[in-house]
């Protein structure tokens, strides 16, 4: 009854004042952005802003995200609470920002990516239950939230509408390079210890799983080698050269390599990362792409 209509779902973020930086808040969305509707729904964002301005009068928000996405209305309401504060807000991908995930990181007046964290686009879908007026509504709440992601991309790009809406309709994955050549993102910084796996169809990104098989557009798995040290560094010493590419589909053979790649690739080292390939390539052909550039 009402008691349960009115009880708090459980959070999907951690907002907290920052360690050791007067000012300074931060927010964490690790893993799926809510897990309860927000269509109808006035507890969470209530909760939410609640919390955001629990944070007191801080000068700075930092925001750490590594998320596949989730609904698109909790994901929308939070990127226009963080846009609407008078703080500066900075992103952090710590991993990867897909989906709605991405829509939040452009909140962020500086997008800073790992060059081994990854970043999606695509057109905003949900999942809804209910009777012929209520999907008539929720079909014109999401023309109207996809329309706002739209202009939430644009703003932050300054890319023409209809690139957008290309990369959108292609389901876009990025590189933290290419986020960054496109706009997405504004500064690279050194690679984070990211650990990155498949199995399955399902892709771990730092402990936070997204499963595949929902996109329509999903990408192979591929070694990025790390970016050079400074000269006055040691070289790093010699040791077998890693397979190239990683498949994520069985019926792609990979190229026959000294060491064999197995189901399941792992790397401590943030390694593993997603490569944007041609999307009007078919997907049997991507095997033969050696690169993420």
């Amino acid at each position: 009854g009402t008691e349960v209509m009115n009880r708090m779902p459980k959070k999907f973020w951690t907002i907290r004042a920052a360690q050791d930086e007067p000012n300074v808040g931060e927010l964490l969305l690790y893993g799926y952005i809510s897990d309860v509707m927000w269509w109808g729904d006035e507890v969470a964002p209530k909760q939410f802003k609640a919390d955001l301005d629990a944070l007191g009068d801080v000068s700075e928000i930092k925001v750490y995200i590594n998320s596949g996405g989730g609904d698109v209305f909790a994901g929308q309401a939070i990127h226009s609470m963080l846009k609407r504060h008078k703080a500066k807000i900075i992103v952090y991908v710590d991993g990867l920002a897909a989906s709605i995930a991405s829509v939040v990181a452009m909140a962020g007046d500086t997008v800073i990516m790992p060059r081994n964290a990854m970043m999606m686009i695509h057109d905003p879908w949900t999942i809804a239950v209910g009777n012929a007026k209520e999907f008539r509504k929720l079909a014109d709440d999401l023309e109207k939230i996809g329309e706002s992601i739209v202009v939430a991309y644009e703003d932050k790009t300054g890319m023409d509408r209809e690139k957008i809406v290309e990369l959108l309709d292609a389901e876009t994955w990025m590189t933290a390079e290419e986020a960054v050549e496109m706009g997405f993102a504004d500064q690279l910084e050194e690679e984070k210890a990211i650990a990155a796996s498949i199995n399955g169809g399902v892709l771990t990104v730092n402990g936070q799983t997204v499963d595949l098989s929902k996109f329509k557009n999903a990408p192979k798995l591929a070694f990025i080698p790390p970016t050079p040290k400074a000269r006055e560094d040691p070289p790093p010493p010699a040791g077998p050269e890693l397979p190239t590419t990683v498949d994520s589909e069985p019926d792609l053979e990979p190229e026959p390599t000294d060491i064999e790649p197995k189901e399941e690739q792992q790397t401590d080292n943030g390694l593993l990362s997603l490569c944007q390939y041609q999307i009007q390539v078919n997907k049997n052909r991507l095997g033969g792409i050696k690169s993420c550039r």
